[in-house]
């Protein structure tokens, strides 16, 4: 498995300076661009063209921090973050307002479908506009609680820089709490891709 912090000249941690990360990708992919070697030998290009392409990869694996997570987590432990499908107590609360909201949603767009009359058509943008504006408030609400995990992810990138753990049980724990935010982001990045599927699909 490649490792990503390497090959970018990155720190492995859980937690990435943005600007810093975006110019080393690139400083180096700019070296390996299809159009720099383009009058290359045909082996060099194809070189080239792999260095390019894993480079994209590392880039775009680092900056997001669910899959930094994942890859963070698989370079530590050896083994990629289990998939638990129980949803964490914390999100209980939400995960009922999200999963009525897209019942409402999905059962508006079923009835929609089968409408053919341009009136009915006209009676119904209103509900689905209603509709649009409770998902972009949740989609809000989502945020606000990104922005919580981020802060998180944060706390844990300083207790994993600060001190990093000598004993295997201290570096489990932080593994653990890492493994944690890991599957909340997940659970974000899913929720966060339907509600933007379902705001297009009501405004067409």
């Amino acid at each position: 498995m490649t490792d990503y912090f390497l090959l970018l000249d990155e720190p492995r941690r859980p937690c990435l300076d943005p600007e810093l990360l975006k110019k080393k990708f690139l400083t180096q992919s700019a070296a390996v661009h299809p159009d720099r070697v383009h009058n290359a030998p045909e082996q060099e290009k194809r070189d080239a063209q792999h260095r390019y392409t894993e480079l994209n990869q590392a880039y775009n694996n680092l900056r997001s921090p669910k899959e930094r997570l994942h890859h963070f987590l698989e370079l530590e432990t050896g083994d990629k973050p289990q998939q638990v499908q129980q949803v964490p107590p914390e999100l209980m609360d939400f995960f009922f307002q999200v999963g009525n909201l897209f019942k409402q949603t999905d059962a508006f767009l079923a009835d929609r479908s089968r409408v053919t009359s341009p009136l009915l058509q006209v009676q119904l943008f209103g509900q689905a506009q209603s509709l649009t504006e409770e998902l972009m408030a949740l989609q809000k609400q989502l945020n606000d609680r990104q922005q919580v995990l981020l802060a998180n992810l944060k706390e844990l990138d300083e207790d994993w820089t600060r001190n990093p753990p000598p004993d295997p049980e201290a570096r489990l724990k932080l593994l653990r709490r890492a493994e944690e935010l890991y599957r909340l982001f997940a659970y974000f990045s899913r929720w966060d891709a339907q509600i933007q599927e379902k705001i297009v699909r009501l405004s067409l």
